[in-house]
C-alpha cells in the first residue's frame, strides 16, 4: 500500500503544480526554460507513475473488497463507454474539429476512464488508484475551465479528416483492448470475466 501511495503523491503532486502553485511553475519555467521544466516534470511524473503502477500491481488482488463488481451488464456498459473515452484521448493529439469543439478532451477521457474503472473494480487498491485519477481530473478540469483561455492567433480551421483518424485509432484501440486480448496482455485482466 505504501508504494502505491508514494507513487500517487509523486505523480499527482507534479501534475497539480499548475493548479496549486502556478507562481512556482512560472518561476521554474523562467529559471530552467520551458523545455528544462518540461523535462524535469516528465522525469518526476514518470518515476511517480512507475512506482504507482508497481504499488497497485502489488496489492491489486489482496486489498479488501469494498463493493461487489460481478454484474456482467455493468462490465459491458463500462466496456462500451470506453470507446468514446479512447476516441477523445486520441483526439487530444490530432487537430480535428472534435478537439476544437470539446474543451479538454484528455481530461474528459480521463474522467470517463477513471469513473468507469472505479465502477467495475471494487477493491481498496482500485478506489485509491482510479478514485485519485477521477478526483485529479475533475480538479484540473475545473481549474482549466475557470482559467481565461490564452490568446492565440487564428489558425486554419481543423478538418473533419482528423476526426476520422481519431475515431479509427480510438476505435481500433478499444477493439484491441476489449476483444483482441490487449487488456489481458497489458494489465493481466480480461475485459469480461
Amino acid at each position: 500500500m505504501t508504494m502505491l501511495i508514494v507513487g500517487m503523491v509523486i505523480f499527482f503532486g507534479v501534475h497539480l503544480v499548475r493548479v496549486i502553485a502556478p507562481d512556482f511553475r512560472a518561476a521554474m519555467m523562467t529559471k530552467m526554460g520551458t523545455w528544462g521544466w518540461k523535462g524535469v516534470y516528465a522525469v518526476v511524473a514518470l518515476v511517480g507513475f512507475v512506482i504507482m503502477v508497481m504499488g497497485y500491481a502489488d496489492i491489486r488482488f489482496t486489498s479488501p473488497q469494498l463493493w461487489a463488481t460481478d454484474a456482467a451488464w455493468a462490465r459491458m456498459a463500462a466496456s462500451l463507454l470506453m470507446l468514446p473515452a479512447l476516441v477523445l484521448l486520441v483526439a487530444t493529439y490530432v487537430p480535428g474539429v472534435l478537439r476544437a469543439k470539446v474543451k479538454h478532451p484528455m481530461l474528459i477521457a480521463t474522467i470517463l476512464w477513471a469513473g468507469l474503472h472505479l465502477a467495475v473494480n471494487g477493491r481498496l487498491a482500485d478506489l485509491l488508484l482510479f478514485g485519485s485519477f477521477l478526483v485529479w481530473s475533475l480538479l484540473v478540469f475545473y481549474d482549466a475551465a475557470a482559467r481565461r483561455p490564452a490568446v492565440t492567433p487564428p489558425v486554419k480551421s481543423p478538418g473533419l479528416a482528423w476526426d476520422g483518424v481519431a475515431i479509427a485509432i480510438g476505435g481500433f484501440a478499444w477493439w484491441w483492448l476489449a476483444f483482441g486480448g490487449g487488456h489481458l496482455l497489458l494489465f493481466g485482466m480480461p475485459v469480461m470475466r
